[in-house]
This record gives C-alpha cells, structure tokens and sequence, in this order.
C-alpha cells in the first residue's frame, strides 16, 4: 500500500509538472522498474479514451497466456478500451502463425470471435508444440464456431503486413519482453511489469486524471450567453 501511494504521489508530481503539451510525458512502473524504453510517442489511450491499456503479446509466450484473463478482466471492470499488439519472441516456432489466424478473425470474421481463438489458444499452449499442431487445433476452432476454414488465409500478404508493423512498434518502443503491458493516458503512463499490478495502476491513472481535472479552469459563459 505504501509503495503503491509512492508511485501515485510520483505520477501525479510529474503530470503536474508537464506545463505544455510538448513536455515529456510522464512515465513510471509498478512491480517493477520501468524499463528503459526508446520512443514512447505511441503510447496514448484512443481517441476519446482518457484511459486505456497497451500491450504486446505473443500467444506462444506462458506469461502472455496467465496475464490475458487479467487483462480481459481489467477491461470490464473499469469499462477501458484495450490496444493489443502482437509481438513474436524469437524461437517462438509457431506464434507467428498463430498471429495471422487471429488476425483473419479479426479483420475477416468477428473481432469477439479472434479474441476467443486467443483465449483459447493460450489455453491450450502445452499440447501445441508444432506447426501441425496449430493447424489442427485452428482447423477444430474454426468446425466448433461453423466458420469455414480460408483455403489461403493471407493470398495478398496483408495480414503479415498487419503482424509486422505491431511487431516494428514494439521494436521502435524498444521492446525486450512479453507481454509487455502500459497504462495509458493523455498526460503520461504507467509500465505494469507485475500483471497482478494491473489494477492499482489502472487506479492510479484514473486518479491522476480526476487530478488534472480538477485542476483545469472552469470557463465561465459570457454576460448574456445561453
């Protein structure tokens, strides 16, 4: 608890420094110290979102598969949007296609449906031990929710070209592990390097916000005005 109101007192310290829009964004980390990330200009909440979670995972990763139940459980109780980016550690012999399937769902099918195949792959990482292996299990996701199984399922490389440029944002923020989770706002963010941190720094985020807030002028109608 201690800790936890140190972090705050330090993102709330450092947003009130920020005097104007080009000042640095303000970043700190709970469990953990933030890691020495390159360029951080990508991480902000959505358009209209005052606060969002980032992350870069990788469906081959056992740490991304223990923390996405934990994310996904976030979303709903704070009503946040998530940014999800993929991101293959090298040696991973199957994630990348796993990407690729997840994005035809995505952009092909449903995005709630991709999202399961997510869930459900990470569910299943300790029997998928090959290529053959994914393709058996997406092949049996696909007959379970009657979707047909794309005879070419990227035939002019868009998916990959999709894949890759989450994995060049990942390599421009200077990523080194997955998964990689940042809360964010529109005045800074907070790297979660303990996914069991993830609410507090939500918390955290929303206060600083109320913060900023409270300390933002209220306008005043002109003499007259409706």
């Amino acid at each position: 608890m201690v800790m936890s109101r140190v972090f705050a007192a330090a993102l709330v310290l450092s947003l009130a420094c920020a005097a104007a829009p080009s000042a640095l964004l303000a970043q700190t980390a709970v469990g953990g110290q933030v890691s020495p990330f390159k360029d951080t200009s990508m991480l902000k909440p959505p358009a209209g979102a005052k606060v969002a979670i980032i992350e870069w995972e990788d469906l081959e990763c056992p740490a991304c598969s223990r923390a996405f139940p934990i994310v996904h459980a976030a979303m709903k109780q704070y009503n946040v949007p998530l940014v999800r980016h993929d991101f293959q550690i090298p040696g991973h012999i199957w994630s990348a296609q796993a990407s690729l399937y997840a994005r035809y769902l995505q952009d092909k099918v449903s995005p709630d449906l991709a999202t399961d195949y997510r869930r459900q792959v990470f569910a299943s990482q300790y029997r998928i031990n090959s290529q053959d292996d994914l393709k058996q299990f997406t092949d049996n996701f696909f007959k379970t929710a009657g979707k047909p199984m794309p005879f070419v399922l990227d035939p002019d490389g868009t998916l990959k070209k999709e894949v890759d440029a989450d994995k060049d944002l990942g390599l421009k923020l200077g990523l080194t592990e997955t998964p990689t989770l940042v809360v964010v706002t529109p005045r800074g963010w907070i790297q979660v390097k303990d996914v069991m941190q993830l609410y507090a720094a939500i918390d955290q985020a929303e206060a600083s916000m109320k913060t900023v807030a409270a300390a933002s002028p209220v306008k005043k109608a002109a003499p007259g005005g409706h």
